[in-house]
Order: structure tokens, then sequence, then C-alpha cells
């Protein structure tokens, strides 16, 4: 059995590196479509201007980029040094969309956007346009790949447990592709580096607008980036109504973390808009409440009933003990393949044998036999996650998120109206947003990852069985030295960006305004 601070461990560093990654992830998927946009109304109008902005926002993309690369790259390896247990067991599911996403869209990606970048002088307009529009097609394609994967962990389809191979087996192609999480996280995943990409334009033009530099570039991109900021954000928040309720079918658990929800209550239930959860003492401490609101948020009626913390572990009590004979089939099958009662034993019992997996952290030896209720209880009550940490990222999420859609509209008004450049304090409040969806992003991330505990496949495999079995110093100072060196990437990151930034757009054009300004209008 695998140390518990091994587990841990590894948990901490697949958590460090997929948060540091995912800070360059959003501003790929948005920067890349936005540089199509410029670009397309260059080749169309043959405006230098717009020629200008795609050259300087594709320098800071490339940076982004290159580093997304180093940082995401070493993701894929661990699930084969720190999570092997869990690499055989999906590994014919899981990894078939990972490859997929390997030979079609990252090389893709990787290697049109040196032609993108480069390819000025070589390319014709059309050609570079073409080159363009396939970026930004790969670094989505990549995502969508990606997300297929994980909405497996979060809710397995396409491909069922064979108790003899002991390993998730594809069965459809279609059900693991066509996920309906996977579908819904890949547009709101997106649409969240859209507003990424949008706040990073917004900040870095109002930046240039309060220097008093390259004013025409600034206001031409700070006006395409708010247009595009206001409809990403209102489509991020729409399909994150979309995620909660399809949490609250599948993932009731992680809606209970999210919510706060420990009793479950008569509809219409009430939303805690602000609360202090205890795990310890399975209540909040103090919650401010709006009543009603919950029941239409999750069910979208207010008569449905939303099951909490009480209802959801006396359900998986029943389900541990179910699961069971489920997990003692498997180790008869795994001893003698050919053992028909064992298979029509596991077969009865095959839904819950997840759970039976998870209850098996408490026998003695492994051995389910002296598994008491107190362990079953035990077990029961692991089933729901990190409520505080949850309830509060979540809130981060939203929260940032609202604040953006606001932040969009107030742009887009002030743009329209060409009122940018004259009010100080509300260029200061764009750069200052900057960071903004970052912490959305990351905190959405934490909600989604941290949601899924304990399981690594929900209600499959449980977190706690699929590490590898390391030594707790080995993975200390793995743990130490992946945060120090991508500490040191997110420096570069930060260093280069700011030098490319301050040196400008036009390869160092007098300060004032763009080389464009006194030639073409600012519409």
């Amino acid at each position: 059995m695998v140390n518990d601070l091994v587990v841990d461990l590894s948990r901490l560093q697949f958590a460090a590196t997929a948060l540091y990654h995912f800070m360059f992830v959003p501003l790929t998927l948005g920067l890349t479509v936005l540089l199509a946009a410029m670009e397309t109304v260059y080749v169309v109008t043959g405006r230098a201007i717009y020629r200008e902005m795609t050259q300087f926002w594709s320098k800071l993309l490339l940076i982004n980029f290159a580093l997304g690369v180093a940082t995401g790259l070493t993701m894929e390896f661990q699930f084969g040094t720190n999570w092997s247990y869990y690499s055989s067991f999906v590994g014919d599911t899981f990894g078939t969309p990972l490859a997929i996403e390997g030979l079609m869209a990252f090389f893709m990606e990787s290697t049109f956007i040196g032609l993108m970048v480069f390819g000025w002088d070589r390319l014709s307009r059309a050609q570079h346009l073409f080159v363009t529009y396939l970026v930004a097609l790969g670094s989505n394609l990549s995502a969508l790949w990606i997300l297929v994967a994980n909405s497996f962990m979060q809710h397995p389809q396409g491909a069922s447990f064979n108790p003899v191979t002991m390993r998730m087996e594809l069965d459809s192609f279609f059900q693991l592709f066509f996920n309906s999480d996977a579908q819904s996280k890949f547009v709101h995943t997106s649409l969240a580096g859209f507003v990424t990409a949008a706040v990073f334009m917004c900040g870095i033009s109002a930046f240039y607008m309060l220097r008093g530099r390259h004013l025409d570039f600034a206001r031409r991109s700070f006006r395409i980036a708010a247009l595009f900021g206001m409809l990403g954000t209102a489509g991020t928040l729409t399909l994150g109504d979309s995620l909660g309720y399809f949490a609250a079918r599948v993932q009731p658990t992680k809606l209970v973390a999210m919510e706060a929800l420990w009793e479950t209550e008569t509809p219409p239930m009430a939303f805690n808009v602000i609360a202090f959860p205890s795990q310890s003492e399975q209540r909040n401490l103090w919650a401010i409440q709006i009543p009603g609101m919950l029941s239409l948020l999750v069910t979208h009626s207010l008569t449905q009933e939303v099951p909490a913390a009480d209802q959801l572990v006396e359900q998986a009590k029943t389900r541990i003990r179910n699961g069971i004979p489920a997990v003692q089939a498997m180790m008869a099958l795994s001893a003698d393949p050919t053992n028909a009662d064992a298979l029509a034993q596991f077969n009865t019992h095959r839904a819950d044998v997840g759970y039976g997996l998870l209850v098996q952290r408490y026998a003695p030896d492994g051995d389910l036999t002296r598994i008491t209720d107190a362990d079953v209880d035990r077990a029961a009550l692991d089933t729901l996650p990190e409520v505080w940490i949850i309830f509060w990222a979540f809130r981060a999420m939203v929260g940032f998120g609202v604040l953006m859609l606001g932040y969009f509209v107030l742009s887009t008004m002030l743009s329209l109206t060409n009122r940018v450049e004259k009010l100080r304090w509300f260029q200061w409040s764009a750069v200052l947003m900057i960071p903004a969806p970052y912490i959305a992003c990351e905190a959405g991330w934490i909600v989604a990852e941290m949601g899924r505990q304990p399981w690594t496949v929900y209600e499959v495999l449980p977190t706690w069985l699929s590490a590898s079995t390391h030594s707790v110093t080995y993975m200390a100072f793995s743990v130490a030295g992946f945060v120090l060196l991508y500490t040191l990437f997110a420096i570069i990151e930060v260093y280069l960006m700011v030098h490319f930034i301050r040196k400008g757009p036009g390869d160092g054009a007098p300060p004032g305004a763009s080389p464009h300004a006194s030639a073409v209008p600012a519409y």
C-alpha cells in the first residue's frame, strides 16, 4: 500500500505543475484567435497598422507559447512516474486523446507558430493568414483533446472495466469524445482563454495610453479586445451555469463542496452567498443566504430536491458495502481468470467496485473481510472533497467573472465613444485588471480537480490507489525541484513580457504615436 504522505506529495506536485502550466494556456488560446481576427482585417483592408498589431502581439504569444510547452511536457511524464497504477488502469482509454492531441494538434500548433512569427516576408498575405488560422485552430484543438481526456476522469464514458486485466478498456470512441462534460468544458475553457487574452490586451494597450506611446495601435487593440472580451465573458458565465447543472447530476459531491451543502432540505433550497464551512462538524459556522436561489440555479426549478452531504454520505455507505464483494471477486479472478462464480459475483456488483476499492484503504492487510462499520463510515466521509477550499475557489472564479463582465461592458462603451484615452483612472484600472482572469482560471481548475476527490477516475479509481510507490524523501525533493524550476520559468516569462512590452510595437517607433497614426483614422 502506498504511503499516504507519498500520495499527498504526488498530488501536490501535479497540482503545482498543472497550475503553473495553466498560467500560460489561457493566453495562448485567446491570443491566437485575436491574432487571426486582426490579420484578417489587415488582409481584407490592406491597412498596415493591423499588420503591426498582429506582429507585436504574436511576439508576446511566442514567449507565452514557448514557456507553456516547457511547463506542459513534464505533466504527461508524471502519469508514468508518479501515477503508475493510474496509467496502467486507464492507459488504453486516457492515452487515446492524449496521443491524438500530440500528433494532430500540438504538432500543428508548434510547427506553424514559427511560420506565423517569422514568415511575414516569405509568405503571401493569404498564405500567412492561413498559417495564423492553423495556429489558432491547433491551439484550441489541443485544448479540446486534453479536456476530452480530463472529462473521462470526471465522468467516465466510452470505456468499461475488465476485472481480469484490471484495466479500463475503450468501448466507444464516440462516447469518449462526445462526453457531455468534455464538450461543455472545452467551450467554457476556450472562452475563458479568450477573456484572458482580451484583459491582457486591454491592459497593455491602456499602459501605452498612460505613457502616451503608440496611441493609434493602443486604441485599435483596446477596442478589438474589449468587444472580444465582452462576448467571451458572457459566454463563459453561461457555460459555467451549464457545468454547474451538469455537476448536480453526475458529480453531486462536487456540488456539495461548491455550495457548502450539509443537510438536505425541502426545496426550494437557499443559496449560500458567503459561508464558513466546517468539514469536521459537517455544518456551516456562519452563512449569508438567498432563499430559494440554489434550487433555481442548480435544477432550474423550485420543486426539485438538491441532495446535500448527509444524503450522499448515506448513499456512499450503501455503495461501499455493495462494492466490497466486487473487489473480492476481482481478487479471485486475479488468481484464476476462469473462475465463473467470481465473474458472476463481480458483474452483480460491478457498478460499485470503485467504492469497494475506496474502503480497502482501511482494511487491515488489505483483507476486506475485516472491514468494520466504522471503516465504512470513514470511507463514506472520504467521498466529500475539501469543502472550504472548493467553496471559496468557486466564489473567486464567479466573482472575478462577474467583475470582468462589468469591466468589458464599460470598456466597450468607453472605447466606442473614444473616451478611454481621457480617463486615466480607467487606464490604470485596465492595467490592474490583468491578473483577474488568471486568478479566475486557476480557481476554476481548483474547483474542477479538487472537487473530483477522492477519485482519480470518478467513482471508479480512488486517488489513494493510483500513486506510484516512491519514498517520501524522493517525492519531497521532486516537489521542491519542480516548484523551483517552474518559478524560474514564471520569472523568465514576466521578464521577457515586460521587456518586449516596454520596447513596444514598430521596432522602436518614436513615442507619441504609432508610425501609422497620422495616416490612418482611429476607427
